[in-house]
């Protein structure tokens, strides 16, 4: 099969890619294979089973490593890139929709920084199965096109078996990105490349109207991670896409007994990026992105800064509305919700309700039958007088559960898919994958993937980067 590459991203910021060949792998043997997504791009998969299997980890051709920066855990590194990770380069959807084909794992690069540029099976399983389970909810992503087993060993804390991840994006340009050109000190590169952005995903729009929008699309995104009880768990700067899609899925998770101090990352130690403060992170990490682009607002600085932090100032309102929204679809109600949504979480809080099933559950009480979810709290009183208040606005049963998921890729079910994996057995993943990708309404056969983890496991997860 004959795949034609573009290279626009090299082409427009070639200051920024790095001409580099993946790591060789003589016998990759595929993993996992994404195939409506593979037909969605134009690739035959029985191709990519066999002869296609070197084309995606990157063995066809040489790719390019993209520089950008980023403040990591508030601290600015100016020099980050991609250490592990290749663009092979941009092709066209049967939509006509240009989409970025990138590895990880596949080999050191320039900007390795020390490491060695691989990754194991577990974490590239991990971002398969929660990007394609947050597709499947409806929340911007990078998808997951397949994971193949290099054959290789990785050394971490033990020696594990390798693997690289092709993914699909709309683009991989960052806030990073736009950090790092600022730091050159070269505006030219700093205007190619939010002209490239422009192009990509704002055609036609001013500078500041290409802040703007993704501001307005940060927002909502949080929003609606939130809405589900995602937590990105490293939201870097350079983890923050200019497109509006959730990338580089390390450290994250959903969370269960609703608290929002929630953390699992083993490497968030203050909580920083614990659930609840995600939204104020997204703002932090904007008004970075601002700073990089004030050359490009106004040629006077007072006015640039003036024009950015009027722009930014939208982010709260942006949020609230996608919150609140998101908040009055999963309650199957109109109007203002505001009090009636503070008073559920303040319940869920003190009583440790696990915030999927309590949505899902809900479904039934807009029915007429309240047991399911108020069975979930110790605080009964509480939550009857609750449910009689949210009962008055005539809940419509049947849209909550078109919004509340059944089915997500719980901390425990992740696990145990992620370890049979790397031991060789698909069969648990599969069956994963099978629930996550389909999220809504009731399947009696999978009521072990709507069953939260055990106490002890809940109490003491955490979860890793993966590098």
């Amino acid at each position: 099969m004959s795949i034609s590459l573009s290279s626009e991203f090299a082409t427009a910021v070639p200051e920024m890619a790095v001409e580099w060949a993946a790591a060789g792998v003589p016998e990759p043997r595929l993993l996992v294979l994404n195939e409506p997504l593979a037909k969605e791009l134009g690739l035959d998969p029985a191709w990519l089973r066999t002869d296609g299997l070197r084309f995606l980890v990157g063995n066809e051709a040489p790719g390019v490593a993209q520089a950008y920066a980023g403040h990591q855990f508030g601290g600015y590194s100016p020099r980050l890139g991609d250490g592990r990770a290749l663009l092979l380069g941009e092709l066209r959807d049967t939509d006509g929709r240009l989409r970025d084909l990138h590895l990880k794992g596949s080999g050191r690069t320039p900007f390795a920084r020390g490491g060695d540029g691989l990754a194991a099976v577990g974490p590239m399983l991990r971002e398969y199965v929660l990007s394609e389970a947050m597709h499947a909810l409806g929340i911007p992503t990078t998808r997951s096109l397949a994971v193949v087993a290099t054959g290789g060993v990785v050394q971490r804390e033990e020696r594990l078996p390798g693997a690289v991840l092709a993914r699909v994006a709309s683009s991989h340009l960052r806030v990073g990105s736009f950090q790092y050109a600022r730091n050159t000190g070269d505006h030219d590169l700093l205007r190619r490349l939010a002209d490239h952005a422009i192009a990509r995903h704002h055609p036609g729009s001013t500078h500041l109207e290409l802040f703007e929008q993704v501001v307005a699309a940060q927002a909502a995104l949080v929003a609606r991670w939130m809405l589900v009880g995602f937590i990105h768990g490293v939201m870097n700067t350079d983890n923050m896409t200019i497109s509006g899609e959730t990338i580089d899925y390390g450290p994250c998770a959903f969370m269960e007994a609703y608290d929002p101090s929630t953390v699992y990352s083993s490497i968030d130690h203050r909580g920083r990026y614990a659930y609840g403060n995600q939204p104020a992170v997204a703002e932090w990490n904007l008004a970075r992105l601002a700073e990089a682009l004030l050359p490009l607002f106004a040629d006077d600085e007072d006015k640039a800064v003036s024009l950015a932090l009027e722009a930014l100032g939208t982010f709260d309102g942006h949020f609230q509305n996608a919150w609140t929204g998101g908040m009055r679809a999963k309650l199957g109600v109109s109007g203002d919700v505001g009090p009636l949504v503070n008073d559920l979480l303040a319940l869920m809080h003190a009583n440790h309700v696990d915030f999927t099933s309590f949505f899902h559950r809900l479904g039934a009480a807009a029915r007429g039958d309240a047991e399911p979810a108020r069975s979930l709290f110790l605080d009964l009183a509480g939550i009857d007088a609750w449910i009689g208040r949210w009962r008055a606005l005539g809940p419509d049963a049947g849209a909550m559960e078109l919004i509340n998921p059944v089915y997500l890729p719980r901390n425990h079910l992740v696990e145990e898919a992620l370890a049979a994996g790397s031991a060789g057995d698909l069969q648990p993943l599969q069956r994963l994958l099978d629930a996550v990708t389909s999220p809504y309404g009731e399947r009696p056969e999978l009521e072990h993937y709507a069953t939260p983890a055990p106490q002890d496991f809940s109490a003491t997860y955490q979860t890793f980067c993966g590098t």
